[in-house]
């Protein structure tokens, strides 16, 4: 039939979905025709919480262009939460087709004053989190031989930015992460992905504006818009995106990106094996030329999005 929707009969958790990019993919998967369930905590942006009214705005939101939803205010970084969630979207829908690892919280500082509460606290909710949910969830897809889980990643953590250790730490553990999901459960039909999304949202509103050039970037960063990261995330939801899984994206704006992952890039070998003075003579002075800079991602994203 002409006017079936990607989503059609598909069922999706979005987790910090209250607001910004988790709220812009519930909507949009509503839109293409999935039943939602819209998980918030609602905290503020450093996890403190705050009420769960936003869960059920996006539900009421939802409702109104006449898509199927539940709001549900469980914390990611709880076990119990995790399953509750998924349970709920059982209960409700009778099955569990994707999940969008989106929750998340900010407590940016300099690593020199960073606090271990500071550390545990992003790290519970995004790395803690998304192996919460997806594990709860994997229950439930091993059982129906098919499921998608899409994690939010960050170039934080992917490059490197400054004021950040929790949160970088973080995110590229959700992108390992993400690769040992695709493996161990490809032979049930479930697949693993990252989105490294740009947008302008809560969380990237608490970026510190202290220079000319860094309120340049800000506003740039005004120009995109949540919205713009729903398509791709949507696409790996849909029988589509099948056979794709393993992988790390990145979207900005109008551009989407497919990232690299670890591997060798040059190797230099003594027959005769190594000492500390040949290290310094010879194996540094070969590899040198291919060293990865100390550069953040606005050096690595540096021309402006499209």
């Amino acid at each position: 039939m002409s006017d079936m929707k990607p989503l059609d009969g598909k069922v999706m958790l979005v987790t910090g979905a209250g607001g910004g990019i988790g709220r812009a993919i519930a909507m949009e998967a509503a839109r293409a025709g999935a039943s939602v369930v819209v998980n918030d905590i609602g905290a503020s942006l450093d996890g403190e919480r705050e009420s769960s009214a936003a869960a059920q705005e996006a539900v009421t939101e939802i409702e109104k262009l006449g898509g199927k939803a539940v709001a549900n205010g469980d914390d990611v970084s709880d076990p119990d939460g995790a399953k509750a969630m998924v349970r709920q979207a059982t209960d409700a829908f009778g099955r569990l087709d994707a999940v969008v690892n989106n929750a998340g919280i900010l407590r940016d500082q300099f690593f020199h004053k960073m606090t271990f509460e500071n550390f545990d606290a992003v790290v519970k909710v995004h790395l803690y989190g998304t192996f919460n949910v997806s594990r709860a969830a994997a229950d439930v897809m091993r059982e129906q031989g098919s499921g998608s889980l899409i994690h939010m990643t960050s170039t934080s953590g992917l490059v490197g930015n400054l004021a950040q250790a929790n949160y970088s730490a973080a995110k590229l553990g959700v992108a390992a992460l993400s690769k040992s999901l695709a493996l161990d459960l490809q032979r049930w039909n479930i697949r693993s992905n990252c989105i490294a999304p740009f947008a302008w949202s809560r969380m990237t509103s608490s970026i510190k504006v202290d220079s000319p050039e860094q309120e340049e970037r800000v506003n740039r960063m005004k120009e995109m818009k949540p919205e713009k990261i729903a398509p791709l995330a949507l696409h790996l939801a849909s029988d589509a995106g099948a056979d794709t899984t393993g992988q790390i994206f990145a979207v900005r704006n109008n551009e989407i990106f497919l990232m690299s992952q670890p591997r060798p890039t040059r190797s230099v070998h003594r027959g005769e094996g190594w000492d500390v003075e040949c290290v310094a003579s010879h194996a540094i002075p070969a590899l040198k030329a291919s060293y990865v800079p100390l550069d953040v991602s606005a050096d690595v994203f540096c021309w402006d999005p499209v």
